[in-house]
């Protein structure tokens, strides 16, 4: 299934967020899976349009996802340990992976995010090969494998194909990571230069991590991002192990590093962004590379609180992503990222509701290469969602129906419509594609484990 074309056909939204402020009775007109049309003032829906009751929001976009930590759910939670253990676990997970198996899981969560309201993934591929490292037959079977599944889920994905190459500085992979490794940056640049673009799929770029690729093969990732004007994404400082690592081996943090080597700058994204110093922070901010915070991960692997006010007032725009699916809600994602800096400093108000939306959906289509998508104005891609009023969450005397209503009130649970391209992929709180996504994903699940 293709998301871009839809035949011509009206909208009637309720209340619709137009990016400042919300409307009541909005109509757009959409043709070949664009907005041709906002027109406000429409008290009543036009003849044969379509009814969207509740508040309508753009697609939102899902920043940074691995969607094989999702067969980890309800198995990691509990017990001591860290990131570290953690990555055990996920190891194990990943070793099982085939390309099929990774299909029929990454299209069942793919379907769990359009029912989020989620219309564009960004997918941080790094299990390229078979067990040992043997490349398939298609050396981008697993990727393929993934562009198929956001396909057959109904939402755009942009492919950030990683480059991982060790284990450390100066170590190689260990046996789980040989999966993961091209050997080289130029053997990694000449896998991923064989994929194609879709209409519902980008291929962009990711540096798994400063540990993962030598200093000297940064370059070679970043430029073959330039070239093609890709996204490029990298896991940024996310441990405190991997900055005093990084310092030992090079003598500077992991950001003064990418910065050194042409990885910074409007492109790029880095995740997590955890632990900076003040320098770190003006590196980014002052080449405009972009952050992507992820709460519901960094909470449940005891990361820790990144400097997101600070980032984005030094330059850097901010999206979300669930990372390893502990949750898909990109609304508490947003939620999270205020509530936390609450706790962090004891004080409250750190972004609008309207601001931690633009994070959710028209920033962190930007940072994926979607910069047509995430606004419901004319000439967008014609992707949105809509939350339902009256749940046990939105009802009620609300002060003001706005983007707090949103951020502040409702969840995933909330949304009943999630279009894309113009057509319908959730209606009513039902897949269209997906019909029974609780039963895809035991199954999906069920197959690695057993």
């Amino acid at each position: 299934m293709q998301v871009t074309t839809a035949a011509p056909r009206t909208y009637w939204l309720e209340h619709a967020w137009l990016g400042t402020h919300v409307e009541s009775g909005v109509a757009l007109d959409v043709r070949d899976g664009r907005i041709a049309a906002v027109r406000t003032g429409t008290p009543a829906p036009p003849p044969g349009a379509e009814v969207l009751r509740g508040l309508t929001l753009p697609g939102l976009a899902n920043a940074h996802s691995h969607a094989f930590h999702r067969a980890l759910r309800g198995t990691v939670q509990v017990g001591s340990g860290t990131f570290w253990t953690w990555r055990e676990a996920m190891y194990a997970t990943a070793a099982r992976l085939t390309p099929d198996s990774y299909h029929a899981l990454a299209r069942a969560v793919y379907a769990e995010m359009a029912l989020a309201g989620i219309t564009a993934v960004g997918e941080f591929h790094y299990v390229h090969h078979a067990p040992g490292g043997t490349p398939y037959a298609d050396p981008n079977a697993m990727g393929e494998a993934l562009i198929a599944a956001a396909a057959e889920a109904g939402i755009r994905i942009t492919l950030l194909d990683t480059a991982y190459l060790s284990s450390g500085f100066g170590q190689p992979p260990t046996d789980p990571q040989l999966r993961f490794s091209d050997g080289t940056a130029d053997a990694w640049a000449e896998r991923c230069s064989v994929l194609k673009e879709r209409d519902h799929a980008r291929i962009g770029a990711a540096i798994h991590s400063v540990r993962a690729v030598p200093a000297e093969q940064l370059a070679t990732v970043a430029r073959w991002a330039e070239e093609r004007r890709a996204p490029l994404h990298v896991h940024l400082s996310e441990q405190t192990a991997e900055n005093d690592a990084c310092r030992e081996a090079y003598g500077r943090t992991p950001a003064r590093l990418l910065a050194d080597h042409g990885v910074l700058g409007p492109r790029t994204t880095g995740v997590h962004n955890t632990h900076l110093t003040a320098e770190d922070i003006s590196l980014l901010g002052g080449s405009g590379t972009g952050t992507c915070m992820c709460p519901t991960t960094e909470r449940d692997l005891a990361d820790g609180i990144g400097p997101a006010v600070a980032l984005q007032q030094a330059g850097s725009p901010l999206s979300l992503g669930s990372d390893s699916h502990a949750v898909i809600d990109l609304l508490e994602e947003a939620r999270a990222m205020e509530l936390n800096e609450r706790l962090r400093t004891r004080t409250r108000g750190h972004w609008t509701a309207a601001a931690l939306l633009r994070a959710a959906s028209a920033d962190g289509h930007a940072a994926l290469g979607w910069d047509e998508a995430g606004a419901l104005e004319t000439g967008a891609l014609a992707d949105f969602t809509t939350l339902a009023l009256d749940s046990v969450r939105t009802a009620g005397p609300l002060p003001r129906l706005g983007a707090e209503t949103a951020v502040f009130a409702a969840s995933a649970a909330d949304v009943s419509h999630t279009v894309a391209g113009g057509r319908h992929v959730v209606r009513d709180g039902v897949h269209r594609l997906v019909p029974d996504v609780p039963r895809a994903l035991a199954d999906a699940v069920e197959a690695l484990r057993g």
